[in-house]
């Protein structure tokens, strides 16, 4: 396969990523100064992110169908773009449970999750990027591992999150959304390392 066709399939990988980090930095930047009035408009815009990343994966999973020769197993592409989705995903499903549950105000905790999830997008962009060159570098370890540890932290702000909400919170409608809002916040955090794990196991069937 050309250099130029196996491009596609890493240039897609990026721009997805992107769309995720783009996602992401957006929902820290309404959630920092929330106003619920404009909740509406928030979610058509993240939405158009959302629909931009779909599009991305649809064009890869076109050329993959036709593809006779790829620079990858077709089940690690696969992954690969549906978990950089579920990222993006993810982040508009917090947005989509604030505004069903027309939270008022946002609790501390979610934007210190969201900072780490934040991290951890910015990192699966750095790693996206170093990914064509797999079988040679000696960042993508590095990058792995960062992820790894961003997770955790994130495992820890939820845990810490969740238990606060049960125990500070007397309002059951209120420990309803906010659960709903911290699982999903994690489930970015955990698509992060999803992204992660495949890279690793790809490189490791490489090595």
């Amino acid at each position: 396969m050309s250099k130029k066709q196996d491009a596609f399939y890493y240039d897609n990988f990026a721009a997805c990523a992107e769309l995720a980090r783009k996602a992401t930095h957006f929902l820290k930047e309404k959630l920092t100064a929330y106003d619920p009035a404009k909740m509406e408009e928030n979610m058509e815009e993240i939405h158009r992110i959302e629909h931009e990343a779909d599009e991305k994966k649809h064009q890869l999973t076109d050329r993959l169908a036709k593809a006779f020769i790829t620079p990858i197993e077709r089940e690690d592409i696969i992954s690969l773009s549906y978990n950089i989705d579920e990222l993006t995903d993810k982040a508009e499903e917090v947005f989509i449970r604030i505004y069903m549950n027309n939270v008022q105000t946002i609790r501390p905790d979610a934007l210190r999750m969201l900072d780490i999830v934040i991290a951890c997008t910015e990192e699966v962009c750095a790693l996206v990027k170093e990914f064509p060159d797999f079988r040679r570098s000696k960042k993508l370890n590095e990058s792995i591992i960062r992820i790894n540890s961003l997770e955790e932290q994130a495992d820890r702000i939820y845990f810490a999150s969740m238990r606060a909400l049960h125990t500070e919170v007397g309002d059951v409608l209120e420990i309803l959304a906010w659960r709903e809002i911290y699982t999903y916040l994690e489930k970015c955090a955990d698509a992060c390392e999803h992204v992660a794990d495949v890279v690793e196991e790809v490189v490791m069937k490489n090595s």
